[in-house]
C-alpha cells in the first residue's frame, strides 16, 4: 500500500515521529512560483499571464419580487393564519472582470486609500458578506502594504467593535445593507476615520448614517476614482509583513486575532498547488459564497487567482433556484466545475435530495437505490460510471450546475454518510483539515486518496507529529498511532494580536502549534481525526467519548437541523439536545395519527421524541457507533439556534457552553432517567 507520508526528525519521548507529505519529504514548500512571495504577487502576476480572461463574476439585482404568502401559526394550541410578506430576487446573468480590470481597480483603490492618507502598515477592517469588492478591496489594500482585519459579517456589533478597537483600525470596508451596524459603533472607535461602502442603498439611510457618525463616508467608487485621479506608486508588501488578522469567532469570550503574514498565506497556496495543482485547467471555474473572513475561503479564492481560474461570486441567499425569480440561483446560472463547502451545505443538499427521493413513485424510488449501490461499487474499484450517471444522477447533477468535478469540505467534521453519499450522486467530496491558525491548510484529501473517514495527508508546507494524550489512552504506540495534533511550517501563525499569553498558550519553544485536535494515522499516511482534546469526556463507566465526531453522525439524521451532545462524566451514556425542522415533525405527526398542533407541545410528545431517538440510533448504527456513545435519551428543541441567539458563533459552530446552560433543567432530567 502507497504511504503518503514519510517519517523525518529523531523518535520522541511522548509521541510519534514527525511525518511530512511525500511531495515535500526534505523541505516544506513555501512559494507556489519563483516570483510569487507576496498575495500582490499572485493578482498581478496573474493578470499579466491572463489578462482578458474572465476573473471574477458577479450579478446585478434586476427586480426585488415580494410575494405575499399566508403562514399557519399556532397560538395556544389554536391555528392563526397571517399574511407575510417574502422578498426574492431576480438576477442578471453574470458579468465579469478580466484579471487585467481587476488588477488595475485593486491599484486604483490602493492609491485612493492613499490620497485619503492611509499610509504603508495601516489597518483596514473588511465587514461584509462575501462578494468581488470584499477581496478587491483587500487586493487593493496589499498593493499599498496595508494590513486588512477581518470579521464575520454575523458577528454583531460587540465582536466588530472589539476587532476594531484592538488593531486600531483606520477604515472599515462594508456593504450598504450593512452600513447601519458599522454607524452604531463607528463613534466608539478613536481611530477610525473613514466608513467605505460598496452597492446601494437608499438616499435616507444613507444620509441618516452620515448624520450619525464623525467619520467620513464614502463609496468604494470615489475612493477608486480618487486613485485614478492621483496615481501612486505601489508599495510592495514583504513575505514577512502582516496581510491580515484574522478574527476568529471563539466559542467563549472575545473573538481572537490570529496574524497572518503574506509569507503564511503564499506557503499555504503553495502547499495546495502541489497537490492539487496539476489537475486544475485553463476552463476551471470557483463557486465563491462561504465567508471571506473564514480561511478556507480566503485561502482557496487567492489560489484560484494563482490558477486563473474564473471566480463566480453568489450567497447562500441566491445559491438555488427556490430562493430567486424568473433566473435561476446562483450555482445553475455559474456552473461552476470547483467549489468549497462546510458540512451544513453538504447536508442541506442531501437532506434535499432525499426529500424529493421520498415523494417519488416506489418504482423511482427503487431505481435510485439500486443505482446508488451500484456506482458505489464502481467508484470503490475506480471504474467508470458515466452509463450510470447519464440515467440516474445527472438531474441531480444539474442541481448544482452539472459541471462540478469536485469539492473541498472544510471548517468542521463531516459525516461518512453526506460525503458518500454527495461523493456518489454529484461529485467527489474531499475532505480536508485545518484551523485558522495554520492558513485553513493541515490536510487535504486528493483525488488518488479518496475514501471516507479521513482528511487526507500532510499539506506540503507543513509537517504533523501526534503527541500522547495518556489521560485518555492515546499513544503513537497504540496499533494505530494517536494523539494530539502537532502542526509546524511556513503556512503558520506567529500567534494572537495583543495576546501573548494565549499565543504562549498555544505554541511550543520549537514553533509546534498545539491544535487541540485527537487523531489518528491510517496505514496509507493520511490522518483521521477523532475529535477535540477538551470535548473528549469520560464516561461514569472509565469509557471516553468524542462529542463532536458523535454530533457529525447524529447530525445526518433527516428529521435534525442542529444537535448538541451533552456527556455527564457521573453517567455511562451522553444525551442529545436536537433542533428539528418543523414541516418535517408536523409531517412525521400526520403519519403517526399525532393530532397536537402546538409546536412547543409537539415537540415534547413521546410518540415524536420516541420516533425521532429511534431514528438516531439507527443513524448511530449507519455511522458504526458502539455502546458508549449510542445516546440515552433526546430533548427536542422548538426554538432554531442562531447566532442572534447566541447558541452559534459567527462560523455557526455550536457555542457548547451556552447552550448547556440554557438547557440545564432538560439535561439534568434525562440524566436522572439513568438514575431511576
Amino acid at each position: 500500500m502507497k504511504n503518503y507520508t514519510v517519517e523525518v526528525g529523531p523518535e520522541q519521548p511522548q509521541g510519534g515521529r514527525t511525518r511530512r507529505s511525500i511531495f515535500s519529504p526534505d523541505a516544506l514548500v513555501r512559494v507556489p512560483a519563483p516570483h510569487i512571495h507576496t498575495l500582490y504577487d499572485v493578482l498581478v502576476n496573474s493578470a499579466k499571464r491572463f489578462p482578458d480572461r474572465k476573473g471574477f463574476g458577479f450579478r446585478k439585482v434586476d427586480k426585488v419580487v415580494e410575494e405575499e404568502k399566508e403562514v399557519s401559526k399556532f397560538i395556544n394550541g389554536e391555528e392563526v393564519k397571517e399574511k407575510k410578506t417574502w422578498k426574492y430576487f431576480q438576477l442578471s446573468p453574470y458579468f465579469y472582470l478580466t484579471y487585467r480590470e481587476a488588477s488595475r481597480l485593486t491599484h486604483d483603490v490602493g492609491a485612493g486609500l492613499v490620497q485619503l492618507g492611509l499610509r504603508e502598515k495601516s489597518k483596514i477592517e473588511v465587514f461584509s458578506p462575501t462578494n468581488m469588492y470584499w477581496l478587491l478591496t483587500a487586493h487593493g489594500c496589499f498593493t499599498q502594504n496595508m494590513t486588512i482585519v477581518t470579521a464575520y459579517d454575523t458577528l454583531g456589533e460587540a465582536g466588530l467593535l472589539h476587532s476594531m478597537n484592538e488593531t486600531e483600525v483606520e477604515a472599515v470596508y462594508t456593504v450598504g445593507e450593512l452600513l447601519t451596524t458599522v454607524s452604531k459603533v463607528a463613534n466608539k472607535c478613536p481611530s477610525l476615520k473613514y466608513i467605505i461602502y460598496s452597492g446601494e442603498i437608499k438616499w435616507d439611510v444613507l444620509e441618516k448614517v452620515q448624520k450619525s457618525v464623525s467619520q467620513k463616508v464614502i463609496s468604494l467608487d470615489e475612493v477608486a476614482k480618487l486613485g485614478r485621479e492621483h496615481p501612486k506608486e505601489p508599495r510592495q508588501p514583504e513575505p514577512e509583513d502582516l496581510c491580515c488578522i484574522m478574527y476568529t469567532s471563539g466559542s467563549t469570550g472575545n473573538p481572537k486575532g490570529v496574524m497572518l503574514s503574506h509569507k503564511n498565506i503564499i506557503a499555504a497556496i503553495a502547499g495546495v498547488n502541489t497537490i492539487l495543482g496539476h489537475l486544475v485547467t485553463d476552463h476551471d471555474s470557483m463557486m465563491a459564497y462561504l465567508p471571506l473572513a473564514h480561511v478556507l475561503e480566503f485561502v482557496v479564492e487567492n489560489l484560484c487567482i494563482f490558477w486563473g481560474a474564473t471566480l463566480g461570486y453568489g450567497s447562500v441567499r441566491t445559491l438555488t433556484d427556490s430562493s430567486v425569480r424568473n433566473c435561476k440561483g446562483d450555482i445553475k446560472e455559474f456552473r461552476p466545475t470547483l467549489m468549497t463547502g462546510v458540512p451544513a451545505v453538504w447536508e442541506s443538499i442531501r437532506k434535499g435530495v432525499l426529500a424529493k427521493l421520498a415523494s417519488a413513485s416506489p418504482k423511482a424510488q427503487k431505481m435510485f437505490h439500486k443505482a446508488y449501490a451500484t456506482k458505489a461499487w464502481l467508484l470503490e474499484r475506480h471504474l467508470p460510471t458515466r452509463f450510470i450517471d447519464k440515467v440516474v444522477f445527472n438531474k441531480i447533477k444539474d442541481q448544482v450546475g452539472g459541471r462540478l468535478r469536485f469539492a473541498l469540505s472544510g471548517g468542521a467534521p463531516m459525516s461518512i454518510e453526506t460525503q458518500k453519499f454527495l461523493s456518489v450522486t454529484v461529485c467527489p467530496i474531499l475532505g480536508g483539515f485545518g484551523m485558522t491558525e495554520s492558513c485553513g491548510m493541515c490536510c487535504i484529501m486528493i483525488p488518488e486518496q479518496f475514501g471516507y473517514g479521513h482528511v487526507g495527508s500532510p499539506v506540503p508546507c507543513c509537517e504533523i507529529k501526534l503527541v500522547d494524550v495518556p489521560e485518555a489512552n492515546y499513544f503513537s504506540t497504540n496499533p494505530k498511532p494517536q494523539g494530539e495534533v502537532w502542526v509546524r511550517g511556513p503556512a503558520i501563525t506567529k500567534g494572537y494580536w495583543k495576546r501573548d499569553d494565549l499565543t504562549q498558550e498555544t505554541f511550543t519553544e520549537n514553533n509546534w502549534l498545539q491544535t487541540g485536535d485527537i487523531a489518528e494515522w491510517n496505514e496509507n499516511g493520511t490522518l483521521s481525526i477523532i475529535d477535540r482534546k477538551k470535548n473528549l469526556v469520560k464516561l461514569s463507566n472509565g469509557e471516553y467519548i468524542a462529542l463532536e465526531k458523535l454530533e457529525s453522525i447524529y447530525k445526518s439524521c433527516l428529521y435534525v437541523t442542529n444537535i448538541c451532545i451533552y456527556a455527564d462524566p457521573l453517567f455511562p451514556k451522553p444525551v442529545a439536545l436536537a433542533v428539528v425542522s418543523e414541516p418535517i415533525i408536523r409531517r412525521l405527526a400526520t403519519e403517526k395519527n399525532v393530532s397536537e398542533t402546538d409546536w412547543v407541545k409537539l415537540c415534547e410528545h413521546e410518540t415524536i421524541k420516541k420516533t425521532i431517538l429511534q431514528a438516531l440510533l439507527a443513524q448511530a448504527k449507519e455511522g458504526e457507533l458502539k455502546g458508549a456513545e449510542l445516546i440515552n435519551d433526546v430533548h427536542l428543541c422548538h426554538e432554531e439556534w442562531t447566532t442572534d441567539s447566541g447558541m452559534l458563533t459567527a462560523a455557526q459552530k455550536i457555542k457548547r457552553p451556552e447552550i448547556t446552560k440554557a438547557y440545564k433543567k432538560e439535561l439534568d432530567a434525562m440524566n436522572a432517567k439513568q438514575k431511576a
